[in-house]
């Protein structure tokens, strides 16, 4: 019986950036009646464990050419035409109604094949720059659905903007209700991310510590800081009398968000996600080694806007960062702007545009 039911087979690669949409889909389709595949390789199978364990889980040989010696790099093209004659068999075997592409290395086998056999086939792009699998099939899917708006993407490509899916916390405060900053206390939220965060345990602690008397007196910190940076971001703190929760990680992200007056910030797509669909204004700093410096798209849709401040990390530093917090504290008006600004670009149903995108694809919207 369960084989009558529609499969879709997603294709993703070991980087949160990849799975997390990937997850949010293959849950909206188990829960809409569809089977579900996951095709990864080895390293992709260490971050599947989100997953719903009726997902098939299927391993593929893959391989990249930014990783490892000469020889590795000569056995690419045969590593990854293995991967693609074994996905076509498998896909001649299990006749998906639709493949779904999230980027990532270890999706080239299951697209491979499916542009092979001429199935139903689309990619989803999480930044505002292709990623460099999801540029090679750009103009070889039906759909390359956008995350970020606009997406640098082929003229003959079919690109549709979806939007990057939001966790289920962050659509409950979808467009929460924003206390302009005043004379109470307030919140500033800080997330560098995973990567390269010290830029902002570098500047951030100070910037906030050279705001004026009247501003500093009712703050307080929500300070995401890596392990390595964590002790010394504390005491500084500390010696500022600023109050600042200092963790490397916080499990209660939306709540913080929606509290917050401001959101200083990476420009990864996730995080620009969330800021857009709670509605905060927000600092952004992408990240400057990001691949084809593709956070600062991400954060071009905010900025245009008028919804975010957007500086470059080479142009970073306490003074000018303090002066730019001190723009958005003391104008409470141009706050509440911001904000309004913000939840207009937000897409707390991007979950379900992904999951009609598909259904369009297979014949099968309701």
């Amino acid at each position: 019986m369960a084989d009558t039911q529609p499969l879709l087979v997603i294709a993703a690669g070991g980087t949160g950036g990849h799975m997390f949409p990937a997850q949010a889909l293959a849950e909206a389709m188990l829960r809409k009646g569809w089977r579900v595949k996951l095709s990864t390789d080895a390293r992709g199978a260490r971050y599947t464990g989100g997953f719903p364990h009726v997902v098939d889980v299927e391993e593929v040989s893959s391989a990249t050419f930014s990783r490892g010696g000469p020889l590795a790099k000569m056995l690419v093209p045969f590593k990854i035409l293995g991967g693609i004659l074994s996905m076509a068999w498998r896909l001649r075997r299990d006749r998906p109604a639709a493949i779904v592409g999230f980027g990532g290395y270890p999706s080239i086998p299951a697209l491979g094949a499916a542009w092979m056999l001429g199935l139903p086939r689309m990619i989803h792009e999480q930044n505002g720059v292709l990623g460099r699998v999801n540029k090679r099939f750009a103009t070889k899917v039906n759909f390359v659905a956008c995350g970020t708006w606009p997406t640098e993407v082929p003229q003959d490509s079919n690109a549709i903007h979806t939007g990057n899916p939001v966790r289920g916390e962050v659509r409950k405060r979808a467009g929460a209700a924003y206390i302009a900053p005043g004379d109470y206390p307030m919140s500033i939220l800080v997330m560098g991310g995973s990567q390269g965060a010290r830029a902002l345990s570098d500047n951030v602690p100070a910037a906030i510590a050279a705001l004026p008397g009247h501003l500093l007196q009712h703050i307080s910190v929500s300070h995401q800081a890596r392990d390595e940076d964590h002790d010394r971001v504390v005491a500084f703190y500390d010696e500022h009398g600023i109050r600042a929760d200092v963790q490397p990680f916080f499990t209660d992200i939306p709540r913080r968000m929606s509290e917050a007056q401001l959101v200083i910030s990476r420009a990864g797509a996730s995080s620009v996600a969330d800021i857009s669909v709670i509605g905060r204004p927000s600092i952004l700093i992408p990240y400057p080694h990001a691949t084809e410096d593709h956070q600062t798209a991400n954060a071009r849709g905010l900025v245009e806007a008028q919804a975010a401040i957007l500086i470059p990390e080479s142009q970073l530093d306490p003074a000018m960062l303090s002066e730019q917090i001190a723009n958005v504290l003391e104008h409470p008006e141009g706050a509440l702007l911001m904000s309004q600004a913000a939840t207009s670009q937000g897409i707390p149903d991007a979950t379900e545009r992904l999951v009609a995108l598909v259904e369009e694809l297979t014949g099968q919207n309701s």
